[in-house]
């Protein structure tokens, strides 16, 4: 029994001593600190994730006493922030020597601080000192060399831009159509608005049609003084009736600015489009890629196509500032980048003739080199002024241009319309090709109508003109709807379907500008054989879009092949599609088309030159709800091809709206002809702009 409680002293001693062991190595294990390496390493992380609040826990008493939390916060908010620092990266190095006793109570760990900024890549080494406190936790020995090295207590850091050019925009002669400009700031000095500071307001408000609230509000902005110039809104520099009036205002001054300018205003409105101020919106989408928020930016035509290459990069300089606004140091320079220019295959000379031919009627017009698929003119009408955009419109000027029944916004080039006799070429050309249509054989019949059979019911084709001998020549001299609504029932719908797809209806066009797709039928199938018959000759749901017109037609003076279309001076030459007409349907169709020119009863004979040999084919379009509507409107269409067997070819294809009551297609030959004619005839002529 004895021995027995010796045991069990013996016992509960070890596990006593088991017991205190435990307690030790516990009370070891809550007592250790972390070390200055890992303090470094969760501090720089809340860095990256701007937890500026719980970084400052981090700091000594003796820190917190130099600078109060909100100070701190706001010093790293405005710094880093102004300074757009991104994707912070951190390298803890060793501790300094001398510095790596473990007990000491002041500690350096050396680290390398890398983070992006809008100036580039800033990284540098640095020396984080770490204290003891009364606890024996370390903390953070800071200064604001911790936020940038040799940024002292009083200094601000500056991030001054350095302004880049964009590029400009050219004609294939080098003419530009978008340029740096100059026009007039106009805005107020505080100071010197005098006494009758309500009644000057109101005058500024009416004219510059701004309210009197968001004046007050540019002149109470924190950084505004008595003698500040607020700007308030920019002006043409040539509209000194406006100016003359404003500057009779007290206070009022005016500064000259530099803009982007558009020479050629409303004559290429649409081709050059217009550069705005970047919205909150765009600079969220574009994050990273070097805007701020006085960024321009192409919102329309070259200017947004190209945006890429004229867009320039600015530099910047992240600058030490002292307390007496000196600069101490630069600690980043990032150089400015201007944009690149932008030439295009434009030819200004033709494009302003086929605006002024246009102008007063609403409608495009498109002319390339039908060979290379250089484009060397677009022109839609009306248009609008792209220095209006730049400038900003009033309220009122807004209203009118918005509101327009014309649609000046619009640009009718894009779009795809009903083609009517201008699409017969094309129902030739696909029979022909798939062996359907003998061009020399007559199609008889008698009168100005005609349906296939009973099946039709009531629907009849009908055509304007009788003629003798009805084969595809004189069907296209006469441009008789009969005839090619016979070529496409004999065709068959799928066999013309085929056909159209094959010359890319239906799909995008591989093109710098986003052209809407020609498409045929609903969802590219014909309902009915009464469809197949319209739509051979432009008709039924035909749509086409003029700059896709234009290629298709390309195939007639290259063996059947349609040329690809560029914009960009050398852009590469090509075909889009290869093939789609055999080289002698081609030939058939334009030896077609230059009789309807040529021929004294052709239809678009007035548009013969002597000079010059024209093939041409003249269309008007029927828009209305069914075959009886008597209230519907026409658009006329003329396209032409000239020097096709010369080095300087030109393939233009104009439509105008509502020409009905006007003369129909014959309304439009006239104004293509001043195109065909300026540049066939040798004319030597300089662009004519303004500015």
């Amino acid at each position: 029994m004895v021995i027995g409680c010796r045991g069990d002293k013996m016992k509960s001693l070890w596990a006593a001593a088991v017991l205190v062991l435990g307690l030790t190595l516990l009370m070891g294990c809550k007592e250790k600190k972390p070390e200055p390496e890992e303090l470094l390493a969760e501090y720089m992380d809340l860095l990256g994730e701007e937890k500026y609040e719980e970084m400052y826990t981090y700091l000594t008493g003796e820190a917190k006493e130099s600078i109060d939390q909100e100070a701190y916060v706001e010093r790293y908010q405005n710094i880093y922030g102004g300074i757009e620092a991104m994707n912070i990266r951190v390298e803890i190095e060793e501790r300094e020597e001398g510095h790596k006793d473990k007990k000491a109570v002041t500690q350096r760990v050396k680290y390398a601080l890398t983070m992006d900024t809008l100036a580039g890549e800033l990284s540098f080494n640095n020396i984080a000192i770490f204290t003891k406190d009364e606890e024996g936790l370390y903390k953070m020995s800071w200064d604001s060399q911790d936020i940038l090295p040799g940024l002292y207590a009083g200094d601000k850091v500056r991030v001054k831009t350095i302004q880049a050019k964009r590029g400009n925009i050219y004609d294939q002669n080098q003419t530009t159509l978008a340029r740096e400009g100059t026009a007039s700031s106009v805005g107020l000095v505080p100071g010197k608005l005098g006494e009758n500071r309500e009644e000057s307001l109101a005058s500024l408000s009416e004219l510059l049609e701004i309210s009197v609230e968001r004046i007050e509000k540019e002149l109470n902005a924190g950084w505004v003084r008595d003698d500040t110039f607020v700007p308030l809104r920019t002006v043409s520099k040539d509209d000194y009736e406006l100016k003359e009036q404003l500057l009779e205002i007290p206070g009022v001054m005016i500064t000259d600015t530099t803009v982007r300018y558009y020479p050629f205003k409303e004559k290429a409105a649409q081709l050059t489009g217009y550069v705005q101020n970047i919205t909150a919106e765009e600079l969220e989408e574009r994050k990273g890629q070097g805007y701020n928020r006085n960024s321009q930016i192409g919102k329309a035509g070259a200017e947004r196509i190209y945006e890429e290459i004229l867009r320039p990069r600015d530099g910047y300089s992240i600058q030490i500032i002292d307390a007496d606004g000196y600069e101490r140091s630069t600690v980043l320079e990032k150089p400015a980048e201007d944009g690149r220019d932008v030439v295009l295959t434009i030819d200004i000379i033709l494009q302003q003739h086929l605006y002024q031919a246009l102008e007063g009627d609403e409608g495009c017009a498109a002319a390339i080199d039908p060979r290379s698929g250089a484009v060397l003119a677009m022109a839609s009408a009306p248009a609008y002024d792209p220095n209006d955009f730049v400038m900003g419109y009033t309220a009122s000027a807004w209203d009118a241009v918005n509101n327009d029944e014309t649609q000046p916004l619009y640009n009718r080039y894009l779009a795809s319309w009903v083609p009517g006799s201008v699409f017969k070429p094309i129902t030739a050309a696909l029979g022909l090709t798939n062996g359907s249509l003998n061009p020399s054989e007559e199609m008889e019949n008698e009168g100005l109508s005609w349906q296939k059979d009973e099946s039709w019911g009531s629907y009849e084709v009908t055509t304007l003109t009788d003629y003798p001998v009805k084969n595809l020549e004189n069907a296209l001299i006469y441009s008789d709807n009969i005839y090619f609504a016979k070529a496409a029932v004999n065709m068959g719908e799928e066999a013309f379907s085929q056909g159209l797809d094959s010359l890319g209806f239906g799909e995008e066009m591989e093109f710098d500008f986003d052209l809407k797709a020609s498409s045929y039928g609903s969802e590219g199938k014909l309902g009915s054989e009464t469809e197949l018959a319209d739509s051979a000759y432009g008709q039924g749901k035909v749509l086409v879009n003029p700059l896709h017109l234009a290629a298709v037609y390309s195939a007639f003076v290259n063996e059947g092949n349609m040329v690809k279309l560029y914009l960009r001076a050398g852009g590469e030459e090509g075909f889009w599609k290869e093939q789609v007409f055999t080289p002698e349907a081609a030939g058939e169709v334009l030896n077609g088309l230059y009789q309807v020119v040529e021929h004294p009863e052709g239809t678009a004979r007035e548009a013969y030159r002597s000079g010059y040999r024209l093939a041409g084919k003249t269309g008007t379009a029927e828009i209305k709800d069914s075959k009886e509507d008597t209230s519907g409107t026409e658009l006329g269409w003329f396209v032409g091809i000239s020097g096709a067997d010369t080095d300087k070819p030109l393939l233009m294809v104009m439509m105008i709206e509502d020409v009905k009551g006007r003369g129909g297609s014959h309304y439009v030959i006239p104004k293509a002809m001043t195109g065909f004619d300026v540049y066939n005839m040798g004319e030597e002529e300089e662009a004519e702009h303004e500015g």
